[in-house]
């Protein structure tokens, strides 16, 4: 009992420092995120004490606003948080590599199965809609990248569907931030035991970058292919 309590209480500073970091984080990107987390904190809390003098229960319906309030709060938070992430990746070569590896449970993600010099890469997710071939950089040359790994993917996998992706904010390409919701979206076809064959399969073809490091998380600007690396496939 007492071994738990004091995991409990190491994990709370953890929890606090985390959340500061993001805020720091955050603010660089977002100037107003103090004054709109006080102003929905303030006008929520507000609202509900409001009510409870007119209905006669001030002290519940401000314990209720006050809980109402650090929730809404936190709400608003997450989600001005996720908007300057993305848009802190957005542009970045990598960027939707360190997105499919936050997707979620059910998908096996392997980053950059296809890449030229130029840093036009294609990264490969497979989950129960089948296999997502999904590809940022430049889109004219990223869609012969993207058309090659396609076709070799329905030459090996041909009974699992093919979907294809580019990241972008053009006509037809898929904005950074709308990625994993966008694959979520897409049918589910595949059973478990599909899914592992499938892997299974890929795996034994291996990836451009097997053997080759490769960062977690966007790539710095300006950073190239060495001569003599692997080519697009």
């Amino acid at each position: 009992m007492a071994r738990k309590e004091t995991a409990a209480d190491a994990a709370n500073p953890g929890r606090l420092k985390q959340i500061a970091l993001t805020y720091k984080m955050t603010r660089k990107a977002d100037k107003k995120i103090g004054l709109v987390l006080a102003a929905v904190g303030i006008v929520t809390f507000g609202v509900f004490l409001a009510i409870g003098f007119l209905i006669g229960h001030p002290i519940y319906l401000g314990i209720l606003g006050l809980l109402l309030a650090f929730l809404a709060t936190a709400i608003v938070f997450g989600r001005r948080a996720e908007r300057a992430a993305f848009g802190q990746m957005e542009g970045q070569p990598g960027a939707a590599a360190a997105v499919l590896d936050n997707i979620g449970r059910g998908w096996t993600t392997t980053p950059a199965v296809a890449m030229n010099r130029s840093q036009d890469v294609v990264h490969r997710a497979v989950g129960k809609p089948g296999i997502v071939l999904v590809a940022e950089g430049n889109p004219n040359r990223v869609k012969s990248l993207l058309a090659a790994e396609k076709k070799k993917m329905n030459r090996i996998v041909a009974d699992v569907p093919v979907h294809d992706l580019i990241v972008g904010n053009g006509e037809g390409q898929v904005e950074l931030k709308k990625l994993r919701t966008t694959m979520l979206k897409l049918p589910r076809v595949l059973s478990g035991p599909q899914i592992t064959a499938t892997n299974d399969r890929l795996r034994a073809l291996g990836d451009l970058m097997s053997n080759m490091p490769l960062p977690k998380g966007p790539m710095p600007k300006g950073m190239r292919m060495p001569r003599g690396g692997p080519k697009s496939r």
